[in-house]
């Protein structure tokens, strides 16, 4: 692998760069200060910059000198989430509650990587829009960005994202077409009976056993309903009832969520839980409410533009360091870009958590773990391959 000189001497930089933002941790629509460092850094350069697509997004602007051209969009989110941190090295955060645990902190990074070395050599034509995004994780900040007009506004003929990935080596690149990360939905059931006496359930309708059998019909609708090759969740993951043992509750409250790759297998499945829901509270002599909310669609990369990230990922990591993706059944707001726009979303090896430095909490370093710590070694791999991918995408006929 080729690291140009320059990318590689600016890995100190944005080092630093990265553990500021990753020691101010900032939630879903409150990324002010890490908006600010994002600013500041794209003015720096010179480059055109906007602010408040989304509430706090950003949005830089890199014209080529040789005019008009194509046209190429890279995002990286900047919010962190709403969890404590456990590890105690130098640049853990400085907010109680508040944590970058998944790695947003080195996905900004290595955009503001990119635009370093794009701002300093625009020798192509064309134009790269830099999309710096908030509210990843449950606002669907990449969704307000569109509302607030960031296709109309920058024009894209594609847009690309990159999240690093646990468990992936470092040094590789994951691509493949089609689904990477699953639909993200939640679900709320409201059964309700009629209290009694705990000694005399016959005077009552009882909630309880009527929730029990409707959290055991939704895994035959995976196991019963789908087609054996259609890969879907439903995750029962909330159960509430009663205040004490010798009553029966008015009701039993449920929650959960589903994850499906496909938004006509999520169509299906939605279908279904509303029937069980109703026909086994029915078969009881009660009634039940169900709400069921599509939060995120799921993230599917476009088989051209995959194929052309495999063709600049086998040129920067080497054909040996790009495997196919393994979809995931998180869920990821980059599919409302992919929903307008052709592009594809990756996966780049973030390792197993040797990186980390003393100080760093117990547990591993996966995503979403108190523990977890982006891997800086990834920045100038990450700043390399967007470069590399601007200079062949701007180039093509």
């Amino acid at each position: 692998m080729h690291i140009l000189d320059e990318i590689t001497q600016d890995h100190d930089a944005l080092t630093t760069i990265r553990r500021d933002i990753h020691a101010h941790p900032e939630l879903c629509f409150h990324e002010e200060r890490t908006a600010d460092v994002v600013e500041a850094e794209l003015k720096r350069l010179g480059l055109e910059t906007h602010r408040g697509l989304g509430t706090t997004g950003v949005v830089g602007v890199i014209r080529g000198a040789q005019g008009p051209g194509r046209s190429i969009g890279l995002r990286a989110d900047m919010d962190a989430l709403p969890m404590q941190e456990l590890n105690t090295f130098a640049h853990a955060s400085q907010h109680a509650g508040k944590m970058h645990a998944c790695g947003h902190d080195g996905h900004t990074a290595m955009l503001l990587g990119a635009a370093r070395h794009l701002a300093k050599h625009r020798d192509f034509a064309g134009t790269v829009v830099l999309i710096f995004q908030p509210a990843e994780e449950g606002g669907g900040g990449a969704r307000e960005m569109i509302k607030d007009g960031l296709l109309e506004r920058f024009p894209m003929d594609a847009v690309f994202a990159i999240h690093n990935w646990p468990g992936l080596p470092v040094g590789s690149l994951a691509v493949s077409s089609g689904p990477v990360m699953a639909s993200s939905n939640d679900f709320h059931i409201n059964v309700q009976g009629k209290g009694a006496h705990a000694a005399m359930p016959h005077l009552g309708l009882d909630p309880v056993p009527v929730a029990c059998q409707i959290v055991q019909a939704f895994q035959t609708i995976i196991t019963r309903n789908l087609h054996p090759n259609n890969t879907a969740v439903i995750s029962v993951t909330q159960i509430n009832a009663g205040t004490t043992t010798n009553v029966i509750p008015n009701s039993c409250e449920m929650a959960g969520t589903v994850r499906t790759f496909t938004l006509e297998v999520l169509d299906q499945i939605e279908q279904r839980m509303r029937e069980v829901v109703a026909q086994i509270s029915a078969a009881f002599g009660l009634t039940a409410s169900f709400e069921f909310n599509r939060n995120y669609p799921p993230t599917i990369n476009h088989a051209a533009e995959a194929a052309f990230v495999r063709e600049v990922a086998c040129e920067v990591f080497g054909a040996d360091a790009v495997p196919e993706q393994v979809p995931s059944s998180g869920a990821e707001d980059f599919s409302f870009l992919l929903m307008q726009k052709p592009g594809a979303y990756l996966f780049l090896g973030n390792g197993d958590g040797d990186h980390r430095s003393p100080g760093h909490g117990g547990g591993p370093c996966m995503l979403h773990n108190p523990s977890y710590d982006f891997n800086d070694a990834l920045l100038p791999l990450g700043t390399q391959f967007w470069v590399r991918l601007v200079q062949r995408w701007l180039t093509q006929a």
